[in-house]
């Protein structure tokens, strides 16, 4: 057989469904596995080396968008597509398509679309998104040992992180504290930018650490503002690496302190010490799935609101100090 998997659209969920995938594969030895994704997810299957092979997709919330895609997707003659994504647009995708069995969870007013759907059923609690996606396949029939959340990346990208860091003035001997203040979801995940400069200080002078700032374009002006409020300047790549270069700059720190976001993902997945600092979302769905880790949150009566936005003075963000945070990241500090 020869199958595609739709990706998620975004760079943590992407990661969190990495069991899943692997758990597919094993289940089918034989098939040829692809994977369809958006740019800046299709790039970690390239590093990761899961699948047998990848394919572009444009954002489908235009028409136009959505037939370039057809004709990528049909002259490959699947035979069959998993959807880990939920929306209705990617299964129109694959009906369009052609592809004759089409497998997901039946979300979105999409069953009908689909050949074999799964009830997203309820777990009794919050459910991780990484047991979401398990989920998923085991009901597909699918079922096998749990894998690892684990990513792992060729040594060459590790060494190619150690000479952007030479370049830059780092010595990669030194312990190095990742600082990840953005959150493309939006400003109700992002702590202060006065709080991350505050933190990142606080290893300065306590653990003599470099701290490198990292993020995408979009969140050069949140890293600028980290910057501009420490002493002792960072070195601030927001906005100026490729994809498998940040993931090989996270794979060499020694702590990874961010929001609830994609690269959070990425570190936890790469066994960097990671302090997640959650403010409108559950981490019991979206937080680091494997140790070590910590999560600093505070407790809210409005959480967890899953708000872009907060309307109400986001307290949930505001009442954690940097001393919270550097505590954390202190007891994992090796």
């Amino acid at each position: 057989m020869k199958i595609v998997v739709r990706l998620p659209n975004w760079i943590g969920d992407s990661i969190l469904a990495l069991p899943a995938l692997q758990t597919f594969k094993a289940a089918l030895p034989k098939a040829q596995i692809w994977v369809a994704g958006i740019d800046w997810v299709k790039d970690l299957f390239v590093l990761d080396g899961t699948a047998d092979g990848i394919l572009r997709l444009l954002p489908t919330h235009q028409l136009r968008g959505l037939k370039e895609n057809v004709r990528n997707l049909k002259p490959h003659h699947f035979d069959a597509g998993l959807l880990l994504t939920n929306s209705f647009a990617s299964a129109f995708l694959f009906y369009w398509a052609k592809i004759p069995e089409r497998w997901g969870y039946d979300t979105d007013g999409r069953g009908l679309l689909l050949t074999t759907r799964v009830r997203a059923e309820a777990a009794g609690g919050p459910r991780h998104q990484v047991d979401y996606y398990l989920h998923l396949v085991s009901r597909l029939g699918f079922a096998g040992p749990k894998p690892e959340f684990k990513f792992s990346i060729p040594q060459e990208i590790k060494e190619s992180a150690d000479r952007l860091l030479r370049s830059l003035d780092v010595n990669p001997q030194a312990p190095l504290v990742i600082l990840c203040p953005g959150a493309a979801y939006g400003p109700a995940k992002r702590w202060p930018a006065e709080r991350f400069a505050r933190v990142g200080s606080l290893f300065q002078k306590e653990k003599n650490a470099q701290i490198l700032l990292i993020g995408s374009a979009a969140e050069a002006g949140i890293a600028a503002a980290v910057s501009s409020a420490m002493e002792r300047k960072p070195c601030n790549l927001a906005g100026q690496t490729t994809l498998p270069q940040l993931i090989g700059l996270i794979s060499r720190a020694s702590l990874f302190i961010a929001n609830d976001t994609g690269p959070m993902h990425i570190a936890n997945a790469l066994r960097v010490p990671v302090v997640a600092i959650f403010g409108p979302t559950d981490p019991a769905v979206t937080g680091p799935y494997e140790q070590p880790s910590r999560v600093v949150k505070s407790d809210v009566p409005c959480w967890p609101c899953t708000y872009r936005e907060c309307p109400y003075g986001h307290g949930c963000m505001t009442a954690i100090r940097a001393e919270d945070v550097y505590r954390a990241g202190e007891s994992m500090w090796r």
